[in-house]
């Protein structure tokens, strides 16, 4: 009888057991690069949601983390200065600390007829999109795409 108890309690508790570490594990800051070309505002919120999430676990550390939002063809447009957006609200703000950064394709931007005078002043212009990723990818940044 013994064993049969023995068994079922730890039936019951090892599902604590194993998951008990998950809770808190931690992550040492890294330096991510998203590569974000959609025009689907939905995916700019998972965007805008997901870095959010990595910037809290890595403790805003401005040291040893850094995010790269690099934003190209049919995404660039939700960044217009026109369009007035909750989620440019949020990506403002994201950017304000020294951890998130937003660079757009100034080669698909020109493409589009879309000047730098055209985007929200959070923004930097980079070249060219394949090109900004590739360089960051070599110096250490892990690439997500979108």
């Amino acid at each position: 009888m013994f064993p049969r108890i023995f068994l079922f309690i730890n039936l019951i508790f090892l599902p604590v057991y194993l998951f008990a570490d998950e809770t808190k594990k931690s992550y040492s800051p890294s330096k991510v690069v998203y590569d974000l070309s959609s025009a689907d505002s939905k995916v700019l919120k998972n965007v805008l949601d997901r870095i959010s999430m990595l910037q809290n676990v890595y403790n805003n550390d401005s040291f040893e983390a850094s995010i790269v939002v690099v934003i190209h063809e049919e995404a660039i447009p939700l960044f217009k200065n026109y369009r007035p957006s909750g989620l440019m609200v949020r990506a403002r703000s994201l950017a304000m600390g020294e951890i998130i950064k937003f660079q757009i394709c100034k080669a698909s931007a020109k493409m589009q007829g879309i000047a730098i005078a055209d985007l929200h002043d959070f923004v930097e212009m980079v070249p060219m999109a394949d090109a900004e990723i590739i360089k960051l990818q070599k110096t250490g940044y892990s690439y997500i795409r979108l």
